[in-house]
């Protein structure tokens, strides 16, 4: 779209105004140029302007009333007047209808076509009211549901040739005949283009959540949840229904949840997501997490370990038997820090297997079993198998009962390296979890190698990156030692282009390695409680979980609150 006289007269009021500069409006009229869209869109998404001043200036400009959709609410027989191609196309919006004349919401009330169409469409006298482009697309979206502009632009610079789901088994005919007329609606193009822009903007998870009256989809992104847009509440048996095929699971059964995996091939990569549904009271919540193994680093170094720390979890994992345990909440990243220790010890000398629930990355030269609690194949099942298999290095999931623990235990003690996870909230904790498992003190002292309690932290945007205080009320509450704060500087992610106005971009873990010696098993073997093991464990040099992350704050790679949200004031 061509940047036309009364953008530019628009920008030069701004400048005028004193509300940006000339390299502020350069940069505007670059990113409309670029985008096909006004340059006022431009000012609001690149930050330099809020959208009340845009309304402002172009209620000033054209000698028109501004409206504040966030107050509107508009009646479904006003907005279906007009289709919302026509909407999108022309960027307007019906809001109300008084005798002859109907008041439309316009990022540009001098287009006089629009207006034509819109009189010849709708048979109504049209009055025009200003309203920033930027509110307009979302409240277009919001009538309208997603255009097929937006489609487009979800897929980015791959084609529909690019893509190709993988099939991992030869589907029945009632399947491919339901498949074939799910491929047949428009749905395709979107599920294709929603499933792209995801992978190319690293996210972790989408999820698709119906309600009553729409349809959300949100992105975990570094962590945190975003919603990207709203599909139309007509796609929503579709959308469904042709996840559901590709997942390979029981399209007719919207009772129970169910598992499934997708294989999508982009190009040269293939990327694994894998698809849960919940059946929720307005239909089926869909969850894919994203399994990209071209972006899995197994680099224990680029983790965000502490020298010592990284030292002794490497210690732990080259001893020949014994066993280490990695705990946190689910998310925190524990599988690809099991996943980053066995390719450090994975070579042609070893029989290195893994019992997981699921099985989330392959790796080569290790044998990986998926487990499968309905026919019997649990993690205790799985290990007694692997037992008879001549292992090494055995993997296992998760430790979730006494006879998974006992059997892990035993093969600790009888020459093998054994590696899990648990679900606690500290390493001291981990050791009175499995006490109250039923395992017994002196086994765990003898097993035990290593323990480690990790989290991830969003890691503060370089690109945005700048000084900032806190007060000392805001210390005292979060027990942060108000002389350790006067002698640091502090950081964060004031938001930009790069980071999505969000500040962080990317993330690192926060690592509690507890090395089991002498005197940590002598507190075991005594009955120690979790006190009484963290109390050793400091004396030992151990750093918490928030020692950890205010070392990270003191080298400014991420923010005071990111600690504080992920560490207990305990630590």
């Amino acid at each position: 779209m061509a940047t036309n006289v009364a953008e530019l007269r628009l920008g030069d009021l701004f400048v005028r105004e004193g509300l940006i500069d000339a390299d502020q409006l350069k940069d505007a009229l670059q990113d409309a140029k670029e985008g096909g869209t006004r340059v006022g869109y431009s000012l609001v998404k690149l930050g330099f302007v809020g959208e009340n001043e845009l309304t402002r200036m172009l209620s000033k400009q054209y000698r028109l009333p501004a409206v504040d959709l966030e107050k509107v609410e508009v009646d479904p027989k006003i907005y279906k007047l007009i289709d919302g191609d026509m909407a999108y196309q022309h960027l307007v919006l019906p809001l109300r209808r008084v005798g002859r004349t109907l008041t439309v919401a316009m990022a540009n009330p001098s287009e006089m076509e629009a207006i034509d169409v819109l009189r010849f469409k709708t048979r109504y006298d049209i009055e025009p009211v200003i309203v920033g482009e930027y509110t307009l697309r979302k409240h277009l979206e919001k009538y309208y549901g997603v255009s097929e502009e937006q489609v487009e632009d979800l897929l980015g610079d791959f084609l529909e040739e690019d893509l190709e789901f993988v099939e991992e088994e030869e589907e029945d005919e009632n399947l491919a005949a339901l498949e074939a007329m799910v491929d047949a609606a428009p749905v395709v193009k979107f599920i294709n283009g929603l499933l792209t822009d995801a992978v190319r903007k690293g996210v972790s998870d989408i999820h698709i959540e119906p309600y009553e009256k729409d349809i959300r989809v949100r992105y975990r992104l570094d962590g945190k949840l975003y919603e990207v847009m709203k599909p139309p509440m007509k796609m929503k048996a579709a959308l469904v229904s042709r996840i559901k095929i590709l997942a390979d699971l029981d399209i007719a059964e919207r009772r129970v949840p169910q598992d499934g995996r997708i294989k999508l091939r982009m190009k040269r990569k293939v990327v694994d997501f894998r698809v849960s549904t919940l059946p929720v009271i307005f239909g089926e919540k869909i969850v894919m997490r994203i399994l990209d193994a071209g972006n899995l680093t197994f680099d224990l170094s680029s983790f965000g370990f502490e020298p010592q720390a990284e030292k002794e979890f490497m210690d732990a994992i080259a001893n020949p038997y014994g066993m280490v345990l990695v705990t946190g909440p689910t998310g925190s990243g524990k599988t690809t820090t099991l996943y980053s220790a066995l390719s450090q010890i994975n070579d042609e000398s070893v029989n290195i297997m893994t019992a997981e629930d699921p099985v989330e990355y392959n790796l080569y030269g290790i044998n990986q079993v998926l487990v499968r609690e309905e026919i019997g194949m649990g993690f205790a099942a799985a290990l007694r198998a692997f037992l008879r298999q001549d292992p090494n290095i055995i993997m296992v999931g998760e430790i979730r009962d006494l006879e998974t623990g006992s059997i892990a235990i035993k093969a600790a003690l009888t020459g093998h390296l054994v590696l899990s996870t648990l679900h606690t909230n500290d390493t001291p904790s981990t050791i009175t979890r499995m006490v109250d498992m039923g395992l017994e003190p002196f086994n765990l002292a003898a097993a035990l190698n290593c323990l480690t309690a990790q989290r991830l932290l969003r890691k503060i945007c370089s690109e945005c990156k700048a000084e900032t205080t806190y007060t000392e009320e805001f210390l005292n509450a979060a027990k942060i030692p108000l002389d350790w704060a006067g002698s640091h500087t502090f950081y964060k992610g004031e938001g930009c282009d790069a980071c999505d106005g969000s500040g962080f971009k990317g993330r690192q873990g926060l690592y509690e390695v507890l090395l089991v010696n002498s005197k940590i098993r002598k507190a075991i073997m005594s009955g120690a409680g979790t006190d009484e093991l963290r109390e050793v464990a400091l004396d030992n040099g151990m750093l918490t979980l928030r020692m950890d992350g205010l070392k990270k704050v003191e080298r400014g790679a991420t923010t005071l609150e990111e600690v504080i949200k992920e560490t207990s004031t305990n630590d």
